[in-house]
């Protein structure tokens, strides 16, 4: 049977890099640690997900559709280009992209939209068609999970699997609701503000009664907490603007199609792929 592995490529570098207990330089005075982090994590993944198609997907730099909505967005995070080589994940993501294409596998930077935009799209384009599994630590992606599309959090043996089970034991709802209930909690990874006093547990309760978003700002008046009705009735616009923010893109164009995504796991090791690119 067909799989689909989609490995989040900028997520997982930034976890290989980061995670990695020191700085590694080979022979030639050059750090590796990234790449050879990447490149380990990417052969285990694969053997984990024993895959019939691959693609790994980085994020390009672009301006993001999302800051018209919020001109907060994401602005909490580090600007990568005047940080410190030594402590920058891209500086080794040239070395990356060379391991990736000795290794044949199909890979590229996201243009003009963000990368779990067109992430959402494989999921819906090729869900029904067969099982998908999405290697990435960002819960964005739990949105998209049903008995097809899994996510796949790597972290060597103690790498965890999340369907629709592991959702609903860690946030007590469906990946259906995770959008709706984000949009109440807020993402302070995304610099958004949810609704002042909607922690996780409340808003659970509230998608309970009410099943998604538009139903509990429809029936906010019915909320028998005084604290928590007053909440949702002053962030209306807010909810409704996050919702746009969290909710993912099915609609993005594939930089890739299924039949050029075919790929043959061939054995081969990191010391193989470093010697290779000339890193060893």
């Amino acid at each position: 049977m067909d799989k689909l592995l989609i490995i989040d490529g900028t997520n997982l570098l930034f976890q290989m890099f980061y995670g990695m207990p020191s700085r590694i330089i080979n022979k030639d005075g050059k750090a590796i640690q990234g790449t050879l982090g990447f490149i380990g994590a990417t052969i285990k993944i694969i053997k984990m997900a024993d895959p019939t198609h691959l693609v790994i997907l980085f994020d390009g730099e672009h301006p993001n559709a999302r800051t018209e909505l919020l001109a907060e967005y994401k602005s909490n995070r580090p600007d990568y280009s005047l940080v410190a080589e030594e402590d920058n994940p891209f500086s080794q993501i040239d070395d990356v992209y060379r391991a990736l294409s000795f290794m044949n596998i199909r890979h590229t930077e996201v243009q003009q939209v963000e990368t779990d935009d067109v992430i959402a799209s494989y999921a819906y384009t090729y869900g029904e068609q067969m099982p998908i599994v999405i290697s990435s630590f960002d819960s964005d992606f739990f949105q998209l999970i049903n008995d097809n599309v899994k996510i796949l959090r790597y972290r060597g043996k103690n790498t965890v699997i999340c369907d629709t089970t592991y959702v609903k034991e860690k946030l007590n709802i469906t990946p259906h609701q995770y959008a709706d209930f984000k949009s109440l909690t807020g993402d302070n990874a995304d610099n958004i503000k949810g609704a002042d006093k909607v922690g996780p547990k409340t808003a659970a309760l509230l998608l309970h009664e009410f099943g998604n978003l538009e139903s509990i700002l429809a029936n906010a008046e019915s909320i028998t907490k005084p604290t928590i009705q007053k909440s949702i009735l002053n962030n209306t616009i807010r909810l409704r603007n996050n919702y746009k923010l969290i909710k993912l893109d099915a609609k993005a164009a594939l930089p890739f199609h299924k039949k050029e995504l075919k790929y043959d796991y061939s054995g081969i090791t990191t010391n193989e792929v470093l010697s290779g690119i000339g890193l060893r």
